[in-house]
């Protein structure tokens, strides 16, 4: 089958992907865009760019708008890519019957797979394990009894669902109502479709997913399989190809268990099968969780390891070629490690929230090198937007080599070169997850990242490789201000000059005065409205939601700070917000009515794990807890330098400083070893009093 041409329905780094891999095979490519998105730059790679009418996400789900896009500009194939409209079976069947071919799964797998109730009953006809649940969408009072029946914890996914979307593990039963009301509003608002369904919650485990490929003559492949376990709140953020440090028995069996499935069902195109692998000390269990009838986010890893164009794969079969045509009718073999960093437009605050960004980009320059590449979409200049998904680029780094850690290292340098400017990314937590040690070990579960968030939060101590942006507040050699001494006006002038200017700088600031007596409550964020729960003249309490603002496709809920009554709403639901703009004005005050805020008993001996980490890294500097220092010390006859603190200053009195710096020696000892043998890099310092009385 010959295509007269493809058009993307998609966006951004994938857009730009499927119309290269498109091009490269001589096919002539029509992109499309919605109404605010015109300077995306897949409009200018694909050959031809098509406006749909209506703005963001909206625009790529309009399926009658889409298929005529394709007929008017003489294309003959669709690519849906990944997420909007990709897993829609009703889009495929609509692409049939203008017999226009669909670029994917058949519509009978993508009705299957996409029911997530359907793909568990045919994965036990398969003799595929499963974690217990129940194969449909379910109530709420259902999904109460599940938990009953499993009070170590469920998980709540949406039954048309991916990417961590209208997904959340409840383990606490007065968290369930919340979260299966916030699943179903994330679904409905990602998929159109609000029904979840519950599993039971593996907390320790490790996702491993397979990579699958299917001809229309009957033949399907495995391409290896790929470890997505680093994710934070269900959403994936890096993966790795091929999953380290699992045993080639699990391997292989993980593998057979996906072309099992796959075999049985006839599967056509590329598709991932994923599983869950548990960490439990011993186990060597593994359960099916999902297939994702579509090219993958990451798909970019296994082409590293492989050396195997999957989407230009996919396009192949489409077209009716066999998979023995194009080689692939033994699979491929995999050489190496790659990993796939996700970098998103985001800001992670000291205690790990994570808030959306939006901007404009003033410097957008990727790495480059050998074994790394990106698929972005960035480009100096280019104004993003919150109606769409988070992700910026994907830095995906290889090596041929069988060594897991140097790809790693190599990874976060890679990141550590991309100059990004104009807009907060998640750069530097990404480099904080591949340097971490369980990370390179291999050793890390789905749950790893969100029960480290604070540590990966952190700045990281990785410094930038590339030149910044310099800003002077002049082009010539003079200092100050240049004004004309003869004028004595001058300086007045020169000030008023100086106040018009930056007024033009700055952008109007968000209106914050209320009616008087009231505080605004904002949103953290730039978002749409999905929400307004209260109402001029309700009465509020601490913490009592008042709005639901959603960016980038994550629900994020505006509360009330303290108690009061509601005395202004400056908007309505639907609207977009601006970061920092107040939503509710509330007066403070004593009130009997308003949702009840139930307080949560505070177990005034619990130490937060911040805290005790705190008081362990300082006990690595005393005395009693460094026996062996002390040991060789009182061997040669000498004393500690506290001992001879303690008996020269006044009791108590002394207050030391810096305690807790170690000795510059990272590439000789781990960074533990140096907390318990260098505290202080061998200096004890602070201050005292001696004899104040």
């Amino acid at each position: 089958m010959s295509f007269n041409g493809v058009l993307i329905a998609n966006r951004g780094e994938i857009a730009i992907r499927i119309a290269r891999a498109s091009q490269d095979l001589g096919l002539r490519t029509v992109a499309v865009y919605s109404v605010d998105d015109a300077a995306s730059l897949h409009t200018k790679v694909a050959d031809e760019a098509v406006q749909l009418e209506g703005l963001g996400a909206p625009a790529y789900l309009d399926i009658a708008a889409i298929i005529e896009a394709a007929i008017s500009t003489g294309c003959d194939a669709i690519h849906p890519g990944y997420g909007f409209l990709s897993e829609q079976a009703e889009f495929a069947e609509a692409c049939a019957a203008a017999s226009i071919k669909f670029i994917g799964p058949a519509a009978a797998h993508l009705t299957l797979f996409g029911d997530k109730g359907r793909a568990r009953a045919s994965a036990i006809a398969a003799n595929v394990p499963v974690l217990e649940g129940i194969d449909r969408g379910v109530t709420l009072d259902e999904a109460r009894e599940f938990f009953s029946q499993h009070p170590q914890g469920i998980i709540i996914k949406a039954v048309a669902g991916g990417g961590g979307r209208g997904t959340r593990a409840v383990t606490d039963k007065d968290e369930l109502e919340d979260a299966f009301n916030r699943c179903r509003s994330e679904a409905r608002a990602a998929f159109g479709i609000e029904d979840v369904y519950v599993e039971v919650f593996m907390p320790l485990a490790r996702h491993i997913e397979v990579q699958i490929i299917g001809d229309e003559h009957g033949n399907v492949v495995d391409l290896g399989e790929r470890e997505c376990s680093a994710q934070r709140r269900n959403q994936k953020v890096v993966e790795i190809a091929p999953a380290p440090n699992l045993t080639d028995d699990l391997r292989q069996n993980i593998i057979e268990a996906a072309l099992r499935l796959a075999n049985q069902e006839g599967y056509q195109s590329l598709g991932t099968f994923e599983f869950l692998v548990s960490t439990e000390a011993g186990a060597k269990d593994f359960v099916f969780i999902e297939a994702n009838a579509r090219l993958q986010v990451e798909h970019t890893v296994t082409e590293a390891v492989t050396g195997v164009d999957l989407v230009q794969s996919q396009i192949q079969v489409a077209r009716g070629r066999s998979l023995d045509a194009i080689g692939l009718q033994a699979g491929a073999q995999s050489r190496g490690f790659a990993v796939q960093a996700r970098v998103n437009m985001e800001a992670l605050t000291p205690d790990g929230t994570v808030l959306p960004s939006s901007g404009t980009l003033s410097a957008y320059d990727a790495p480059s090198g050998p074994g790394v590449r990106v698929d972005g979409f960035g480009y100096a200049g280019y104004a993003t937007s919150s109606a769409f998904d988070s992700l910026l680029a994907k830095v995906i780094v290889s090596s041929s080599a069988p060594d897991f850690a140097a790809v790693c290292a190599k990874a976060v340098r890679a990141l550590a070169e991309f100059r990004i400017e104009g807009l907060a990314t998640n750069k530097h937590f990404l480099q904080n997850i591949l340097g971490h040690q369980a990370f390179v070990d291999g050793l890390i579960h789905t749950r790893w990242v969100d029960e480290h968030m604070q540590a990966l939060a952190l700045p990281s101590s990785t410094r930038e490789r590339f030149v910044g942006s310099k800003t002077t507040g002049q082009a010539d050699g003079f200092a100050g201000a240049r004004v004309d001494t003869s004028d004595p006006l001058a300086l007045f002038a020169h000030d008023a000059d100086m106040k018009n200017r930056q007024s033009d700088i700055v952008e109007d600031a968000p209106a914050i005065i209320g009616p008087d007596g009231s505080m605004g409550v904002s949103s953290p964020i730039q978002g749409t409205i999905v929400g307004i729960d209260v109402q001029v003249g309700d009465e509020v309490r601490s913490g009592q939601q008042l709005a639901v603002v959603e960016a980038m496709k994550m629900e994020h809920v505006i509360a009330a700070d303290f108690d009061g009554v509601v005395r202004q709403v400056t908007m309505a639901q639907g609207d977009i917000v601006r970061e920092g703009y107040p939503i509710v004005f509330v007066e403070s005050a004593e009130v009997a009515g308003g949702a009840t805020v139930e307080d949560v008993d505070v177990d005034l001996d619990h130490v937060r794990a911040d805290l005790q980490e705190n008081i362990d890294r300082h006990a690595f500097t005393l005395d009693e807890n460094r026996a062996e220092a002390v040991h060789k010390r009182h061997a040669r006859g000498g004393r500690m330098p506290r001992e001879n603190i303690a008996e020269l200053m006044d009791s108590g009195s002394f207050k030391e400083y810096w305690p807790l710096v170690v000795a510059r020696q990272h590439k000789r000892h781990d960074i533990e070893a140096l907390r318990e043998r260098t505290p202080g890099d061998g200096v004890v310092a602070g201050t005292g009093t001696v004899n104040a009385d």
